[in-house]
């Protein structure tokens, strides 16, 4: 426990950076006073499962809400207020103007240490930016709600959601499971554009043989409203007639109020921080995926909106706003998708930013059964590995399969965070066994060819 002088702590935003950064400050200082602002009804969520509501694989949005303001407050003692919304900040004094959504009341709050976790928002499509009774969002738990609340007063069937990326295509499928007919625009010719064209290819023959319409290609779209409702879209000769549109084609950070009183913003459009995750104001912190962090391969700015980071944010913010000195290391992406029967992974960089931040690099790739081939349930895994020409230290690697890309991407993950050189893994000692694990390794080949170069 840190024993320093009791001080008002406030925290802006109450989700994965926010809540783990009160939690912490109070736990290292009990007698100060933390405090806790959330915009909304919700604090403590969990959005990546939202989806899963749809296919009924998760039952009720209540099982993603892991804390109210009143369990908060009883386990963790930090005063939380919903529904409250931060409107600005006054650096020179030290003060916070709040304000009471429900009531409409405005008030200041004193601060002697501010963490700004207010996230991030959901991109708006530049031709639906008008609000119309069947188009949404999918990012927070209000968002569900308002979907779900037009399905219950509704007789839909026809889904169209509009981007293929990782929560669209996971939308997708929910909704498909659901038993609805599902349509996905892309503004790329693919779906899942940032990785390998394989995997794409693969992705775009598992949305046909599930039924679901892609369309690729479709970056201006012409909408026709009737009633205050989304009636129809053209695009390229393509007449849809959706029942429920849903926009998902990424996210930025939340900054606004930041950016009024003159904290950094990085290119990327996040906050910028230092080692301690400080601001440019040595009194407020900046946590989640309002911000930006440094990318281990490049040592350079990059936006990585995953919550896993944003949590680990959460917790050394909390910690330095109370007076410790911990360090927010560089970050090494690492995400991974279930699509159907599949899972992709992506670990450090792809293809595209490898190019783009001028690595001289190699890649190898192979093919290879996640079981022995005379056991039932074998299928194939892709594998790619993106190395460093004369270091031959990992770049990033992506691959396909079953559960077991997962293992692997985090066994990339430690090489790469390790300075492990790639041909390593041909020399590791892989387990054995019919029923879980093939007789020669994906990554055992993988590192072969990378020793061979």
């Amino acid at each position: 426990m840190l024993i320093k002088k009791p001080q008002n702590i406030v925290v802006v935003g109450g989700n994965a950076a926010g809540a783990a950064a009160a939690a912490k400050a109070k736990r290292n200082s009990p007698a100060s006073n933390v405090i806790m602002f959330e915009r909304s009804k919700f604090i403590s969520t969990g959005t990546c499962e939202l989806p899963y509501l749809f296919s009924g694989e998760i039952k009720d949005y209540n099982d993603l809400i892991f804390f109210t303001a009143e369990s908060f407050k009883s386990e963790k003692n930090v005063d939380t207020f919903i529904e409250h919304s931060v409107e600005s900040i006054d650096r020179r004094n030290k003060k916070i103007s709040v304000k009471n959504i429900v009531s409409g009341h405005t008030y200041s709050q004193d601060y002697d240490k501010l963490i700004l976790a207010t996230g991030s928002s959901a991109i708006n499509h530049p031709d639906l930016l008008e609000p119309s009774k069947n188009l949404f969002h999918l990012k927070s738990i209000p968002d569900y709600i308002k979907i779900e609340n037009y399905l219950k007063s509704t007789n839909s069937k026809n889904v169209l959601i509009i981007g293929a990326g990782y929560i669209g295509l996971e939308t997708a499928e929910s909704f498909q499971k659901g038993g609805f007919n599902v349509t996905i625009l892309e503004r790329d010719s693919l779906p899942l554009s940032n990785t390998e064209i394989g995997i794409q290819n693969i992705i775009k023959d598992i949305l046909e043989k599930k039924n679901i319409r892609f369309y690729g290609n479709c970056d201006r779209l012409k909408v026709f409203k009737e009633e205050n409702k989304i009636k129809k879209i053209v695009v390229n000769g393509i007449v849809l007639e959706p029942d429920l549109v849903i926009v998902s084609i990424g996210f930025k950070p939340r900054t606004q109020l930041g950016q009024a009183v003159m904290l950094e913003i990085g290119k990327s459009g996040g906050f910028t921080s230092d080692l301690f995750l400080k601001t440019n104001d040595p009194n407020i912190f900046t946590a989640g995926d309002n911000s930006l962090v440094t990318n281990f391969i490049t040592m350079k700015d990059d936006y990585i909106p995953l919550a896993t980071i944003a949590h680990n944010m959460g917790h050394i913010a909390g910690d330095n706003a109370s007076g410790a000195f911990i360090k927010f290391t560089p970050v090494i992406k690492n995400i991974a998708l279930k699509f159907f029967d599949n899972i992709y992974t992506q670990v450090g960089l792809n293809q595209k930013e490898v190019m783009e931040h001028r690595f001289n690099f190699k890649e190898a790739s192979s093919t290879v059964p996640n079981l022995v081939k005379v056991m039932k349930d074998s299928k194939p895994t892709f594998g790619k590995i993106l190395y460093e020409y004369n270091s031959e230290l990992i770049l990033g690697a992506s691959f396909f399969g079953n559960q077991e890309s997962v293992g692997y991407a985090d066994l990339i993950a430690s090489l790469i965070q390790n300075k492990i050189k790639g041909s390593t893994l041909a020399k590791m000692n892989y387990n054995y066994s019919p029923t879980c694990s093939p007789f020669i390794n994906l990554l055992s080949v993988l590192g072969r060819k990378i020793n061979q170069d």
